[in-house]
């Protein structure tokens, strides 16, 4: 059923009475846990994929993305149901569908340069399928304009945007709370090319999201939206280190400043670390950055640069705190505990753990790493040896907040190591204990 020229409760009440098709593209830890919503309200809905292992396992009803709480059941009830199925034709998806999603992975090198070709081969696919009155959506977070470039290529199916409707309704989500997200953890954001398709949108969002719509006046300032809230934990995470660094330097103890500052209602000083990973915070305001012409993001240039600073600071601490238990960095043993760029999800996007494994062997360090969502072939990639014991070990440096973290059994571990040096990156030890058993302490704002 297409949906421009329906009011937004026309389209709930098409979505919910199985009236409306949707295709999603990517399949992935967003895409899933999105599509099995959508057939979950009642919607038609074809996953596409790839991977043909990704869509073959959602035709059996099983779930691959399993660090997502609730998604088994989800999708398996779909599948069974008869509301959710995948397919590795695209083309084929297209033809089938009202309303196409795009949300595959978009790759960027370390300057934010997106690789777009996923995107664009998505789109190729849904103009060989598009028909008068569909609409297609971007999830995916892009550079603003993004959405708009994909305009000729849509448009070779014969039809000119207006036929068909464009929107950007960015993915506000994290690996492991997906569901929750999308579903009514944040109001939903929208921007389309006219009233018609923005009213259609809406009223399909509305539908899934308790929290509701938040409509803008354009698919740019959309896009803009989810890369602005980016830019704001970069710039933010960045303040915090400087304050903590300078918190060190004055015998300072960061975290309990923040936290008597952030009593205010105005003042909202964020955790600071070993460093700043995953594919979106460090990632998106080399979107705004490479973007500008005529201003110059300074701000948002110098947070990047404290940010991506933080793991040589994490070294730095590691050679004081070694310092002071009477031994060199070289040849000591060193315990990076957390291979993934946070706790609880296994990512390595930008992980902090990597450059500071890289440089503590430039300085001559034996390094080892353990982290409870990993394999010794992770560490092996990140260029240390694996290790599941604290034995002859000279500093522990902690990079990743993961609940085992918070659980050490710092007694037992006393009597293992060969030096009591722990380097805190994330804030996840009890200062206090750790010096009841003999440790040498610090982390990012405590020395």
């Amino acid at each position: 059923m297409k949906l421009i020229g329906l009011n937004r409760e026309e389209v709930k009440r098409a979505f919910t009475e199985g009236l409306i098709t949707i295709a999603v593209y990517g399949m992935g830890k967003m895409g899933l846990p999105l599509a099995a919503v959508f057939a979950d309200h009642g919607a038609n809905v074809i996953g596409v994929d790839i991977n043909e292992r990704v869509v073959e396992a959602i035709n059996r009803g099983e779930n691959h993305v399993k660090e997502e709480p609730g998604l088994d059941e989800l999708v398996r009830k779909n599948v069974e149901a008869g509301r959710l199925k995948a397919t590795t034709d695209g083309v084929w998806a297209a033809k089938q569908a009202d309303v196409m999603v795009i949300l595959v992975p978009t790759l960027t090198d370390e300057r934010g340069n997106l690789k777009l070709e996923s995107v664009y081969d998505v789109a190729e696919k849904i103009s060989q399928g598009l028909e008068r009155g569909d609409i297609v959506i971007t999830e995916a977070t892009m550079p603003p304009g993004t959405t708009e470039s994909l305009i000729p290529i849509l448009e070779k199916s014969g039809l000119k945007l207006g036929d068909f409707g464009l929107a950007h309704a960015p993915e506000r989500t994290m690996t492991g709370t997906a569901i929750r997200d999308i579903t009514g953890q944040y109001p939903k954001i929208v921007g389309a090319n006219n009233e018609k398709t923005l009213e259609a949108v809406t009223g399909i969002y509305e539908l899934i999201n308790r929290k509701s719509v938040i409509p803008m006046s354009s698919i740019k300032a959309a896009e803009a939206v989810k890369v602005f809230e980016g830019i704001y934990r970069d710039v933010n995470i960045a303040l915090a280190n400087e304050l903590a660094m300078w918190c060190e330097e004055h015998g300072l103890d960061a975290l309990e400043v923040f936290q008597a500052a952030n009593t205010q209602p105005y003042c909202h000083l964020h955790m600071p670390g070993a460093g700043v990973g995953g594919h979106c915070i460090p990632v998106y305001p080399w979107f705004v950055i490479n973007l500008a012409k005529k201003t110059n993001p300074r701000l948002t240039k110098t947070a990047r640069e404290i940010n991506d600073s933080m793991p040589h600071h994490v070294v730095e601490l590691t050679v004081k705190g070694l310092n002071e238990a009477g031994r060199p960095l070289k040849e000591s043993n060193i315990l990076v505990l957390g291979l993934t760029f946070r706790g609880g999800v296994r990512e390595f996007m930008k992980a902090a753990a990597k450059p500071i494994i890289e440089e503590l062997k430039e300085w001559g360090a034996n390094v080892y790493a353990y982290d409870p969502l990993c394999t010794p072939e992770d560490a092996e990639r990140f260029g240390a040896e694996w290790k599941e014991d604290f034995k002859d070990v000279d500093a522990i440096v902690i990079t990743a907040d993961h609940r085992e973290f918070k659980e050490l059994n710092l007694e037992r571990i006393a009597e293992e190591v060969r030096s009591r040096v722990v380097v805190d990156g994330r804030n996840v030890v009890d200062a206090e204990k750790a010096k009841k058993h003999g440790f040498i302490y610090l982390r990012v704002g405590k020395i």
